[in-house]
């Protein structure tokens, strides 16, 4: 039976804390923080099942959800005319008790009841927080012809950069055999020696295996967690398979888009990922019309450079410019910049992230930057060029020195 034949249900995990991103994360979820000048972390996975064909969709969401919820009532609401096409939001509901979700599995576990009334063959269980493209069908197609209980995908890494993710043992035939935390000494994968495959943290279980094995997993004393219980409890005696994220095939995607995946856990992450979209040959095209991001519309103008009254030009340079935003007389460079950002004149903007409605004064110098929604910058000031009085005077990352100001300071 193809995949076509199958009915899939989705999960989106869009619950977490993200507090490796504070202060982005102080007063949203990780999934709802802004990324690529217009876009929301959520989007990304959205889009690919969206593109994918695959339209009955629950967000499950807990900590600090009122942001990401908005931004799913503006961008990703789906008419009622038929019954397996939606995109509910669910909160934590606690069904089973007085407690937040304990872990992923718990957290599906937990909304049982969604699952078996919708009676889908096919469970898709997908993290938000992740910037990637993906068919998911040819997934579930992989699922499928090799009759699995349950699917992970899985990335190729170089060896020495698999000690730092949870790596994926497997037969020639993808058969998961075994799996390793960050290990010092990662297995290779069987094709090439040079790599080993890491959890990307998404699934695929047949509907009445993922119900057998929560059920089961509830009863006993663990993390409730896919990656850490669920998946090392089952692959000895079940037909769990590594699904090889680089088989992937994307319309219109370019050599050195494939197996693009970005954990956007840190700042320093976050940064760099934003920073891969500038560039002419971008590591990630967000201009990919075939297989479109998609995300809410605000109608906001379009984006100005002018002149100041002194008679200096606007410039930007090799930068992302969302819609609504005013350069006046001054400079923008290696820079993302999110909707209706103004910079006055004789300002200068270098390897910095502004995300919607930040106002820059007149005479300010920002370098490796990441300032939040409606942030309002006085005249003259100057972050990014003196370590000691940004350290001071900002929330500075430890590991790579980028300053975060946070929303509305």
């Amino acid at each position: 039976m193809s995949s076509g034949n199958k009915k899939v249900l989705v999960m989106i995990m869009a619950g977490g804390k993200g507090t490796r991103l504070y202060p982005m994360t102080k007063e949203r979820a990780k999934p709802a923080v802004p990324f690529g000048g217009k876009y929301r972390i959520v989007d990304f996975v959205l889009s690919n099942f969206i593109n994918s064909g695959m339209y009955a969709c629950y967000v499950l969401t807990q900590f600090k959800a009122q942001s990401l919820m908005e931004h799913l009532r503006d961008g990703w609401r789906f008419g009622t005319l038929l019954k397996d096409q939606f995109f509910t939001i669910v909160p934590a509901q606690m069904r089973t008790g007085e407690e937040w979700y304990k872990g992923t599995a718990d957290a599906i576990y937990q909304n049982l009841n969604l699952i078996k009334n919708f009676k889908p063959d096919i469970v898709a269980i997908f993290g938000a927080d992740h910037i990637y493209r993906m068919d998911i069908r040819q997934m579930v197609d992989f699922h499928v012809k090799n009759e699995a209980d349950a699917t992970v995908s899985a990335l190729p890494v170089a060896l020495e950069e698999a000690t730092e993710f949870g790596v994926i043992q497997v037969e020639p035939d993808l058969r998961v055999k075994g799996f390793q935390e960050k290990p010092k000494d990662p297995t290779p994968m069987p094709e090439d020696t040079s790599k080993a495959f890491i959890s990307m943290g998404n699934y695929l279980f047949n509907t009445d295996f993922l119900i057998q094995e929560l059920e089961k997993d509830a009863k006993k004393d663990t993390d409730h967690d896919f990656g850490k219980t669920i998946l090392p409890g089952i692959y000895k005696e079940h037909r769990l398979f590594a699904y090889d994220f680089m088989k992937n095939e994307i319309p219109g995607v370019a050599e050195r888009e494939k197996g693009y995946w970005r954990d956007v856990g840190t700042i320093k992450a976050y940064w760099e990922a934003n920073m891969d979209l500038k560039k002419i040959d971008a590591d990630f095209n967000l201009y990919n019309r075939q297989w479109p991001i998609r995300t809410a519309s605000y109608g906001a103008p379009p984006a100005k450079f002018c002149y100041d009254r002194h008679g200096r030009r606007g410039s930007v340079i090799n930068s992302v410019v969302s819609e609504g935003c005013i350069i006046r007389g001054g400079k923008v460079q290696d820079s993302v910049l999110g909707r209706n950002v103004y910079i006055h004149s004789d300002s200068s903007i270098i390897n910095s992230i502004l995300m919607d409605d930040v106002e820059i004064g007149e005479g300010c110098k920002i370098n490796m930057a990441i300032i939040d929604k409606g942030a309002k910058i006085p005249p003259g000031t100057e972050i990014g060029y003196n370590y000691e009085e940004d350290k001071k005077n900002y929330f500075m990352d430890e590991e790579s020195s980028i300053i975060v100001i946070p929303k509305d300071e």
